[in-house]
């Protein structure tokens, strides 16, 4: 009798042990904006973000992962799986009245062709949840909810104030307007929205995908003051004693094996010592440095309420940002067309305040995409790379880091194969699956890259680069000079043709203009 007894529990234990290893994973992306390369403590930030780093000291970081250098191709990238050009979003989203017939590689909203990937996972049993930046579509029909959401509370356009509701902007919770009330931080509200949509989901017994998409620390900067202040002093000596003190950390870390040197500054950035008005440029730095660690509480309590239900260990969590660090500067040209008329970029009123809209500045944004060369919207390293941090307790048995070249359109497939969702489409993208196993996986044989006139190729260890601006292609070993100063283009001439060819026939592909 006591050994039928001991066998039925031995059954139901294995039972269960089967069972827990066919429950299918949940799965959490979190996609910030405009954060340079170096600005999480993992990979060499001054900036508290305690939560993320953990998140990567436990996982798998990857330090050679490319964004689409800017909001809407790198969202559109990463929710389809394809080129920004195959989903419609070579350019920036359509704010106008656009016809939703009139398709094409720069339409401004998400192709309808192509899935993403809530529409591929509800298909599957999945409840999937979206907050914070869409910025893929203006139109109702080709909002979050129509695009395979359960659920969505956020902001549909671009930027936007953290503390209300700005003209030609709009905000809405699962396709009903509506605006903040009382005291209201939008980083705040987006995490406290993402974990409840983690205790809704808890009773439903079905796996879930949530989609974060912080708009921090995209400008304009805002933060509460009190943390404001508590970063004043870490900015005093400037940006280029920054990058110095951020490559060191990286050094140290051993983050970037190959990069002996921090690069010269860029020429146009002035010198620290010689700014009139100190104050205003640490202010500016402290706001932004203070609103990547509001960002990292709330992810902190995205991970406190995944560990209270239960459901961390299988949860497959994603964190990257959309662009490299932004260099642009807001006047009160660009205020006003935006639809801020009534804010100040002037800086007569507090930095990080109600009322105030402005930037951190180019400065600044070269110390965040330490070691780098360029920001947002260039293809140089500084524009498209990102730290990509993956966490799945169950699936990463041992830590690590990896220089595996990867793009953001790879994250789609990942997510079907961890899943085990068929999906309706080929992709471009390649799953990064295989390497959380620390396995050898199928990569692309080259990514390639157009937005705005700037265009860049890489393969294997070199990379082809176009800056719009001086109107010359630029040649680099991104093996050995990933920090883009030594141009090969003159003493390499067949791998500059190779490149250049293999670049004109994915432009004519991806129908570049």
């Amino acid at each position: 009798m006591k050994n039928s007894y001991f066998f039925c529990c031995l059954l139901l234990m294995n039972m269960s042990t089967v069972f827990a290893q066919k429950t299918p994973p949940n799965v959490i992306v979190i996609l910030v904006d405009d954060m340079g390369y170096s600005d999480i403590g993992i990979f060499g930030s001054e900036i508290k973000t305690p939560n993320i780093d953990l998140l990567g000291k436990k996982g798998a970081i990857f330090t050679q992962f490319y964004n689409a250098g800017r909001c809407c191709p790198s969202r559109a990238s990463l929710l389809t799986g394809m080129y920004p050009h195959q989903a419609g979003m070579g350019g920036m989203v359509n704010t106008g009245d656009y016809d939703r017939n009139n398709t094409g590689s720069y339409q401004g909203f998400l192709n309808v062709n192509t899935p993403t990937i809530a529409e591929e996972l509800k298909k599957n049993g999945y409840n999937t949840y979206m907050t914070g930046k869409w910025h893929v579509g203006e139109k109702k029909p080709d909002w979050p909810n129509q695009r395979g959401f359960d659920h969505f509370y956020g902001l549909i356009s671009g930027a936007n104030s953290y503390y209300e509701l700005l003209p030609k902007r709009q905000l809405v919770e699962d396709n009903e307007p509506f605006a903040p009330k009382g005291n209201y931080y939008f980083t705040d509200a987006i995490s406290d929205k993402s974990v409840s949509y983690l205790q809704k989901n808890k009773s439903t017994g079905k796996p879930f995908f949530l989609y974060v998409a912080y708009t921090a620390p995209h400008w304009p900067i805002h933060a509460p003051q009190d943390l404001i202040d508590s970063y004043k002093s870490k900015y005093t000596q400037g940006w280029e004693a920054l990058r110095k003190q951020r490559f060191a950390q990286q050094n140290k870390i051993k983050l970037n094996p190959n990069i002996d040197n921090l690069p010269g500054s860029d020429p146009s950035i002035v010198n620290f010592e010689q700014e009139a008005n100190k104050t205003i440029w640490i202010e500016r730095m402290a706001t932004y440095a203070a609103m990547v660690d509001k960002m990292d509480q709330g992810i902190g309590k995205i991970i406190q309420e995944l560990k209270a239900n239960g459901t961390f260990d299988n949860t497959v969590i994603f964190f990257l940002s959309d662009n490299g660090a932004c260099h642009e500067i807001l006047g009160e040209r660009s205020s006003k067309d935006l639809g801020q008329g009534k804010y100040n970029a002037s800086l007569t009123t507090k930095i990080g305040a109600p009322g105030s809209y402005t930037t951190y500045g180019k400065e600044w944004a070269y110390a965040s995409n330490t070691p780098f060369r360029m920001y947002k919207h260039w293809m140089h390293e500084g524009g498209i790379s990102t730290p990509l941090i993956i966490s799945y307790p169950t699936g990463i048995k041992k830590s690590f880091q990896s220089d595996q070249v990867g793009h953001i359109m790879d994250i789609f497939p990942t997510i079907m194969e961890l899943t085990k969702t068929k999906t309706t489409k080929l992709v471009e993208g390649k799953s990064l699956a295989a390497l959380l196993k620390q396995n050898k996986r199928e990569s692309q044989p080259y990514i390639a890259w157009e937005h705005f006139g700037n265009k860049a190729i890489r393969e294997g260890d070199w990379k082809l680069v176009w800056d719009d601006e001086v109107k010359e292609w630029e040649l680099y070993n991104v093996r050995i000079d990933r920090i883009e100063i030594n141009n090969l283009a003159k003493s390499n001439p067949e791998k500059f043709k190779n490149l250049l060819a293999k670049y004109s026939q994915w432009a004519v592909k991806m129908k570049v203009k």
